[in-house]
């Protein structure tokens, strides 16, 4: 989605799809916008969890919300834990960073839940939150920061390989790997390359 706000009307939210726009969500790009959103959720352990895992892992949100408390609560940094993927029955891993080492810690030590509760769970009965509250959750979050754009669940783990990206200089092949993706094209799609990224490059002078 392209950053438009200038011609939307008086009161339109800066993270909703213009009317007839292909509803796509965009990653979070500016490292300090990501840590913003999570200085917001300092305290709301639970959801800071979840965005310092979607953002760090590349995982579908629909796969972290299987989680349960006993999965993770044994793992130190470096661990890996294998998961079954919900949309395309692969195996991938979880793998226990720095990042979410530190916010899992500040989690287990203030909400003190059992082993068998879902990690993110719901206020609903023993269940966990759904993706579409995710979503509704990531939109709100962004909004609170004044980012301009489309944002929902998926944000976080494109937010994780746009980064990877950017940042770090990891090639799409890998990034392609770790999605699970078919072709490195479909990745690069995957991550919203803009025509300026691509512009900016033809002016890398060689020879």
């Amino acid at each position: 989605m392209k950053e438009d706000i200038q011609f939307m009307n008086k009161g339109e939210n800066y993270n909703k799809p213009r009317t007839g726009s292909k509803i796509t969500v965009d990653p979070i790009r500016r490292m300090k916008d990501i840590q913003s959103i999570s200085k917001l959720l300092s305290d709301h352990p639970r959801n800071h969890l979840l965005f310092v895992m979607g953002t760090n892992n590349g995982l579908r949100t629909g796969d972290l919300l299987k989680l349960k408390v006993g999965d993770v609560k044994g793992m130190k940094i470096g661990d890996t834990l294998a998961i079954k993927e919900g949309k395309t029955g692969k195996r991938n891993i979880l793998v226990m960073n720095k990042s979410i080492y530190k916010s899992l810690q500040t989690y287990l030590e203030a909400m003190k839940p059992m082993d068998d509760d879902f990690l993110f769970a719901s206020r609903k009965g023993n269940r966990s939150i759904t993706v579409q509250c995710v979503n509704n959750m990531v939109k709100k979050w962004t909004r609170m920061i004044n980012l301009k754009g489309n944002y929902g669940a998926h944000s976080l783990r494109k937010t994780w390989g746009y980064v990877q990206r950017t940042t770090y200089g990891v090639g799409f092949e890998i990034l392609c790997k770790r999605f699970n993706h078919s072709s490195p094209a479909i990745t690069m799609r995957y991550l919203g390359i803009e025509d300026k990224e691509v512009q900016n490059i033809l002016m890398n002078e060689v020879g």
